[in-house]
């Protein structure tokens, strides 16, 4: 049981920045032989498992029962309450000195997310969110965008690194959005796309082969913000579900009608 999660979440922003800097100072002095390979396009390094180590530890003080959903696997345990961990969130942008990289953590009760921090670490800006309590970027609320159609948004999305199955109906989604918005952007981190849909950065975001470290914090975070999330069908399998869409509930829906075009949902 929680008893306080605005407490909670502020323990856990206090956390994710603390080891945000120590990420901050890896990067200062990382190269590029301490790159490791996890699978096709997936890079890992000893920031990714250290951090998560750090974060681990830290939340395990903080709510002793809870279980783990970590990218990294150095702790897998379930249980009512659920820490949902991305280490570093855009490890590719990471490792090749580019800004836009995270760490993500979420508190899941069974499949809801109750409390949500994202700490991007390069702008130093730390998003976060508790169910029912609104949206904040360092302390000062947010929300997502008025946009009300795709001619004047600003979509975000990310590139398959694996899993080309579905490359076509996404290349007809790049195409589309092309030619009816303000334009596309990849920043390479999931966690981060959507809390710039949050704070009325982007209007909307969508992407798929996603896990639920990637998604579970920001996702919240949109929510709060007066957002909608959904996957790609328009309804709530988003967490678990590999793909999802955000953003204001106008551009959500549009953007979630020509997906599912696209991709026959």
């Amino acid at each position: 049981m929680v008893n306080d999660l605005t407490a909670l979440c502020q323990d856990v922003i206090h956390l994710a920045k603390d080891t945000g800097v120590w990420i901050r100072n890896e990067r200062k002095q990382f190269t590029s032989d301490k790159i490791e390979i996890k699978g096709l396009n997936d890079l890992v390094s000893y920031v990714d498992k250290e951090s998560e180590e750090r974060l681990v530890k830290g939340l395990a003080a903080l709510l002793p029962s809870a279980g783990f959903i970590v990218e990294e696997n150095t702790r897998s345990t379930k249980a009512e309450y659920n820490w949902i961990v991305d280490p570093l969130d855009g490890t590719t942008n990471f490792v090749h000195g580019v800004p836009c990289y995270a760490i993500s953590i979420a508190l899941v009760k069974d499949t809801e997310v109750v409390c949500g921090v994202v700490y991007e670490i390069s702008r130093d800006e730390c998003f976060y969110a508790v169910k029912g309590g609104g949206s904040f970027c360092n302390d000062l609320p947010v929300f997502v965008s008025g946009a009300h159609q795709l001619a004047d948004s600003l979509i975000a999305t990310g590139f398959p690194i694996y899993n080309f199955s579905r490359q076509e109906a996404f290349l007809q989604t790049l195409d589309y959005f092309m030619r009816h918005t303000h334009g596309i952007r990849r920043m390479g981190a999931a966690a981060v796309d959507l809390c710039y849909v949050a704070c009325g950065r982007m209007d909307a975001f969508y992407e798929f082969n996603l896990n639920a470290w990637d998604v579970a914090a920001g996702a919240l975070i949109v929510q709060e913000a007066g957002g909608s999330v959904s996957d790609f069908s328009g309804k709530g399998n988003w967490l678990f579900g590999k793909e999802i869409i955000a953003g204001n509930a106008a551009v959500h829906s549009l953007t979630q009608q020509v997906i599912a075009t696209k991709f026959g949902c």
